[in-house]
């Protein structure tokens, strides 16, 4: 059981290391603008390529993923509350269903 718990502390040093690193190390370094607002852009484009392909076979056809996910970008476009957005995609593909269907 001791071993157990000496992996867990193992993995999650091994993990914790690279990430600790440079914050360590950089921190008076001062990076160029440019590089800055890419790396800032990182988080929002591997969102969007998780969560892409998902949209699209989430109600079984592609047409209605399309649709659900333009009636998203419509409604985020305003500032609308997450929990709005969501549920008013999801309201859409089943309004869709039931006119095309």
């Amino acid at each position: 059981m001791g071993d157990r718990y000496l992996l867990f502390f193992l993995m999650g040093l091994a993990t914790y290391i690279p990430r600790a690193l440079p914050f360590v190390f950089l921190t008076e370094s001062k990076m160029p603008s440019f590089l800055k607002r890419f790396l800032d852009n990182i988080p929002s484009a591997i969102l969007g390529a998780l969560i892409f392909p998902g949209v699209l076979y989430s109600a079984g056809e592609v047409y209605f993923g399309i649709i659900g996910g333009i009636v998203s970008l419509i409604m985020a476009f305003f500032e609308l509350n997450l929990v709005l957005v969501v549920a008013g995609s999801i309201g859409a593909v089943y309004f869709a269903k039931l006119l095309l269907l």
